[in-house]
């Protein structure tokens, strides 16, 4: 069995623990979400695509969902006592070497999709990891002005340094509209027999790989299968819900399949809590099945896939 997943960081890729282990022998091809990206002292950083690598590589660090296990931050603070910002966002020694080394490959020519394969030649994820384009597409938020006009940050400036508590006014995915899909990504996704969205956030994680010209097309052609990261009107992990509402979005399960809508998903699973999904009227066309959603483990999240994959069989008849 062929499958395809786009996604985002920590959810996607507790997820693909448990799509695996339901799935060993499936050939699994993961499309990540590269409007994360960002420069910092000179680096190229690839948050989600990393968060993947090193949880499925058995890297990651388990507390934090992100980074490297036992990594230690001699260099961030030798940058801060020069004064060296940013000092909002963490990079940790272990990790600093990925980046290091991503950024030296990029400078001599190397596009983000090759550069991504020789990273997992180390990690051995077991998944095909491909960057949704090699072209640079950022997620800049629009943030209200206070008396000067609207202004525009980074995503990571308004995720990490302002913990999305300053009301998101738009998102805008810079560069989407010029990029084209990386090497391999329109190929897996059409001959994929299920494609997945895991438990990645609607917004700025699934969002910036549809915006990418011909991927959302090659979706449409397909038996689409989602995993609502809303339950009980609250995100599983991380502030959604502030990405939702910045997009007039319900933070509810049944609002984010209604945010896809039946031109892209053919099937939705919520949360046993959230089972009144199937009856509302804005997801006709949409197959709902309800299930307990929290992956509080690999077996519990194996269920999750397993119901998943089942659901994608169903509709596919």
């Amino acid at each position: 069995m062929r499958i395809t997943l786009l996604a985002g960081g920590v959810g996607a890729a507790r997820f693909l623990r448990g799509l695996m282990a339901e799935a060993p022998d499936a050939q699994l091809t993961v499309i990540g979400n590269t409007a994360d990206d960002i420069t910092l002292f000179g680096l190229h950083v690839c948050p989600d695509l990393d968060t993947v690598m090193y949880t499925l590589g058995g890297g990651i660090s388990e507390e934090q969902g992100w980074g490297r296990d036992g990594d230690t931050y001699s260099v961030l603070s030798e940058l801060a006592a020069y004064g060296a910002g940013p000092d909002w966002f963490s990079l940790g020694d272990r990790d600093i070497a990925t980046h290091i080394h991503r950024t030296s490959m990029l400078a001599a020519g190397l596009p983000l999709s090759s550069v991504t394969r020789v990273l997992c030649q180390r990690w051995q994820p077991g998944v095909e990891l491909l960057p949704m384009s090699d072209d640079r597409v950022e997620t800049h938020v629009v943030l209200p002005g206070q008396g000067e006009g609207e202004r525009t940050v980074h995503f990571q400036e308004w995720w990490v340094r302002m913990h999305a508590q300053v009301p998101a006014a738009a998102f805008v995915f810079a560069g989407a509209a010029e990029a084209t899909p990386a090497p391999g990504v329109i190929e897996a996704i059409e001959n994929a027999d299920v494609v997945l969205f895991p438990p990645s956030n609607p917004v700025v994680s699934i969002g910036p790989v549809l915006a990418v010209p011909g991927i959302a097309d090659a979706v449409r052609a397909k038996t689409v299968v989602g995993v609502s990261p809303i339950i009980g009107g609250a995100p599983v992990r991380g502030m959604a819900d502030a990405c939702l509402a910045a997009i007039g979005v319900p933070a509810t399960a049944a609002g984010v399949a209604a945010h896809y809508g039946p031109e892209l998903l053919a099937g939705w699973l919520v949360d046993d809590q959230d089972k009144q999904a199937a009856d509302a009227p804005e997801l006709a066309g949409i197959a709902v099945r309800a299930l307990p959603l929290y992956m509080t483990g690999v077996p519990a999240t194996a269920a999750i896939a397993r119901a998943a994959l089942a659901l994608a069989a169903e509709l596919a008849r």
